[in-house]
């Protein structure tokens, strides 16, 4: 039995329409004298990380935590509170070709919403970018209080679209977000890259 076709599209935030160069991240730690990634994997900690998602903590108390566990290596408050300060001072870069597509899509009468992992500095994030008119919906855990991969999450996704879930098209790069996608019915692709495009436009038929 064949799906019913996709009428609204859901697209991740990092590693879809936004990508992040891990150069400069590098050249923060090499400035400060920190072993490479240990920003992000600090960061990305799960007791860390799961608080600020789910809207428990805000974006600036996560960076404050991260700055004292950081602390021991540097030395200094003050140096691992800058070092944080400069990481964070850079918030990514658009993929032109994504916001192109989306742009077509929703021209063409479709649909987009926003589905991302966040922090309470997205709604900032998405205007430093340009993107605050660029989507229909923006479904940011730490608003909703859950977080991808959670059926809850995408249940509240697909109301925020006024689509039910078997109309959805859902896109990210990471691989439980995908699976939990299809748990709670919607269609869901794995983003490898700009390749995909064309399957997408394809599965919209739009």
């Amino acid at each position: 039995m064949s799906r019913e076709r996709a009428t609204a599209l859901l697209v991740d935030f990092d590693g879809v329409l936004r990508r992040w160069d891990p150069a400069v991240a590098a050249r923060v730690e090499r400035e400060y004298g920190l072993t490479e990634g240990v920003l992000g994997e600090i960061a990305m900690s799960w007791g860390l990380l799961q608080p600020v998602l789910t809207g428990k903590v805000s974006h600036a108390e996560w960076m404050t935590s991260v700055a004292d566990a950081l602390t021991p290596s540097v030395g200094d408050p003050g140096r691992a509170r800058a070092a944080v300060d400069a990481w964070q001072s850079y918030r990514g870069e658009v993929d032109p070709e994504v916001l192109a597509f989306i742009r077509e899509v929703r021209a063409a009468g479709v649909r987009v919403g926003l589905g991302t992992n966040a922090t309470d500095v997205l709604d900032a994030d998405l205007a430093a970018l340009d993107l605050t008119d660029e989507l229909d919906v923006v479904v940011n855990s730490s608003v909703i209080g859950v977080h991808k991969p959670a059926k809850e999450y995408f249940q509240a996704a697909c109301e925020a679209l006024a689509t039910p879930p078997a109309r959805v098209l859902f896109v990210d790069d990471e691989d439980r977000a995908v699976a939990g996608a299809r748990v709670a019915g919607l269609s869901a692709h794995r983003w490898s890259g700009r390749a995909d495009l064309r399957y997408l436009r394809a599965a919209l038929a739009y």
